[in-house]
């Protein structure tokens, strides 16, 4: 097929590849500056009922992803069809598919694995809770993200409660992946596509497939024999992972986890299992019978008297006692990874006490007896997530100044971890050693200025003059908040920028609630601009968008106070608001706090024709409500 220069509305800007039913090129939709894949079918290639048939089962991709929105899922954006062909546009994945990945020998760490299944058991698991079943879960349709994130994709023989277009009977999926019943043509249900997770798991882990040959040896296997139990084939494998994956692998439906979420925890317990050190040990040494294992054994059990380290300090005497005397600012930073650890101990030794550990539980004590000035947590840790980490720090050492550090750009743990960790900044792996310094020196300076800060909680009056200003295209969401807070305090409407930079010139506002699109350039600057001259202002932000992106941005040039998905949950809304109120009452209370919120100036903002329009406009209103910040 030709490659074409415009389908649609869309731009053609090459070819990305070839699927089972056609090619999928790369577009761009000029209307919103947004690059996506537009997968296609040429109608010329088919003809009569071979092509009907393709054509139901492409519609009905587009129908079934099109109502699935999920960060783990690719989104489908347009669905349309011309005398040429029929087109699914959907979003653009910067990456390439586990398949890809493992041909070119790729080999994955056990949390590594743990990190890719508990993401495609999450997002096939938000696909059954709509009564949609994949049926074709494999490598080359989990795709794996540059940052980290996974995307399942290529719904194409999905099967829907209630359709007629899939029947018992058909023989549809890919054999080393398929299910028992799958094989015998028995009714599908979600439990296939747990299964298939499972074969992907098992090859992830022991690089090699549960179930190998022909067609007819694979079906053969599927149905009667059970695969080499995973521990065999990696001895670093605990005997719960065995148990995990045979459960998991089970011939009989009835016998394997009955839900995503029941095989995804089972499985991440597993992982951590598997990571033990006792745990590893004593499987490694169990399974030591030749000279090639033990010498695996050896490397192995080396391997863990690293991770098992419980905590270490910038002079690498391992001890844990602290001389309070010294004023050098103190570094805790926790990452699984002691290359990562010896990197950072190394970029800050000169500068601050550093201190590392590869153990969340650990870090945890440590804060209990010390004061730390900064941490600095890793997300993807096995035993404990770094914004779980940094939630429960807070709670321990609320002046500790917290930033994640991380190569996973997942929307929900970055929302998480602002959410519940109040993150200071959000810095991705592979980091710029210049910008991580001075993002460090930053924390560090507000941190000392904050260590002996004390501030009383501040209960919520029944009565404020201050008021929510609420920025939305519709009503929606003003109606809601208030609604939600009554008389209270006043809630403001503005429809957009403009309107509310000329609402905050009249009124004092203590909180902002913004519905923000990445296409909203000007509400996006006016927020950085906003905390930049008044940190004071606490900003709420509600996205409809998986725009991981967008919203590493505004925590990091905005310093968000909350972010809420679309739909929005009432409840966590009115909990937020409440607490951006407190804060706000807090901070007229304390102004010290207020050195926590400070932003990194950011010139391209400030020096734009937009940015400068917009300082004019919030200099007529700087500190006339609050005082200068």
């Amino acid at each position: 097929m030709v490659t074409p220069t415009q389908i649609g509305k869309y731009q053609i800007q090459g070819e990305l590849g070839k699927g089972g039913m056609g090619v999928v090129w790369r577009g761009w939709d000029a209307a919103i500056a947004r690059a996506v894949a537009i997968k296609c079918i040429d109608k010329r290639s088919y003809q009569g009922t071979e092509l009907d048939e393709l054509l139901q089962r492409f519609r009905q991709e587009a129908q079934v992803v099109g109502r699935l929105v999920h960060p783990r899922i690719v989104q489908i954006y347009d669905y349309f069809e011309d005398e040429q062909g029929a087109y699914i546009v959907m979003e653009l994945v910067h990456g390439k598919p586990l398949s890809q990945h493992l041909a070119q020998g790729d080999v994955y760490e056990i949390h590594e694995v743990g990190q890719i299944i508990a993401q495609i058991l999450d997002g096939i698991g938000y696909a059954h809770g709509h009564k949609v079943v994949h049926r074709d879960i494999k490598p080359s349709n989990i795709l794996i993200n540059n940052d980290g994130r996974i995307k399942i994709n290529d719904f194409g023989i999905a099967h829907v409660e209630a359709s007629t277009l899939t029947q018992m009977g058909d023989l549809l999926g890919t054999p080393h992946y398929m299910s028992p019943e799958q094989f015998l043509g028995k009714e599908i249900t979600p439990l296939v596509d747990l299964f298939a997770i499972a074969v992907i798991a098992y090859e992830l882990l022991t690089r090699n497939r549960p179930f190998t040959g022909n067609v007819a040896t694979i079906m053969q296997q599927v149905l009667a024999v059970d695969p080499v139990k995973p521990s065999l084939l990696n001895m670093r494998l605990s005997a719960s992972m065995d148990a995990v994956l045979g459960k998991a692998l089970s011939k009989k439906p009835e016998d394997r986890y009955a839900s995503a979420r029941e095989f995804s925890d089972a499985f991440k317990q597993a992982v951590r299992d598997s990571i033990s050190p006792e745990v590893t040990v004593s499987s490694l040494a169990a399974q030591a019978f030749d000279g090639n294992a033990l010498l695996n054994v050896a490397q192995a059990m080396n391997t863990i008297k690293i991770k098992a380290e419980a905590l270490t300090a910038d002079d690498d005497s391992g001890t844990i006692s602290l001389d309070t005397s010294v004023k050098k600012a103190r570094l805790l930073i926790v990452d699984d990874e002691e290359r990562i650890l010896t990197a950072l101990k190394s970029l800050f030794r000169e500068r601050y006490h550093v201190f590392t550990t590869t153990d969340g539980n650990k870090a945890l004590e440590f804060l209990r007896k010390y004061q730390m000035h900064v941490i600095i947590s890793d997300q993807r840790m096995p035993l404990m997530l770094g914004v779980d980490l940094l939630r429960r720090s807070r709670e321990i050492s609320p002046r500790s100044v917290r930033i994640l550090l991380t190569g996973y750009s997942d929307l929900s743990a970055i929302v998480g971890s602002i959410n519940d960790g109040e993150v200071y900044r959000f810095i991705n792996k592979p980091w710029d050693n210049a910008a991580l310094h001075s993002v460090v020196a930053e924390a560090v300076t507000i941190a000392l200025e904050l260590a002996d800060t004390k501030s009383a909680a501040v209960a919520l009056p029944d009565k404020m003059t201050a008021a929510v200003l609420v920025i939305a295209p519709d009503e929606d969401i003003f109606r809601v908040a208030r609604e939600l807070l009554g008389t209270r305090c006043p809630v403001l409407y503005a429809a957009d920028s403009e309107d509310a930079m000329l609402i905050l010139q009249q009124q004092e506002v203590a909180v902002v609630l913004a519905d923000v699109e990445a296409s909203q350039i000007e509400l996006t600057s006016m927020l950085k601009l906003l905390k930049q001259e008044t940190p004071q202002i606490l900003t709420i932000v509600t996205t409809k968008k998986a725009d991981s992106e967008l919203v590493i941005e505004l925590i990091n040039q905005a310093q968000v106070f909350r972010i809420l998905s679309k739909p929005i949950n009432v409840a966590l809304l009115k909990e937020h608001i409440h607490a951006a109120l407190q804060r706000y009452l807090s901070y007229k209370q304390t102004p010290k706090l207020l050195r926590s919120h400070k932003v990194q100036a950011v010139a391209e903002v400030r020096e734009s024709h937009l940015g400068v329009r917009i300082l004019d406009n919030l200099k007529l209103f700087r500190g006339k409500w609050f005082g200068a910040a």
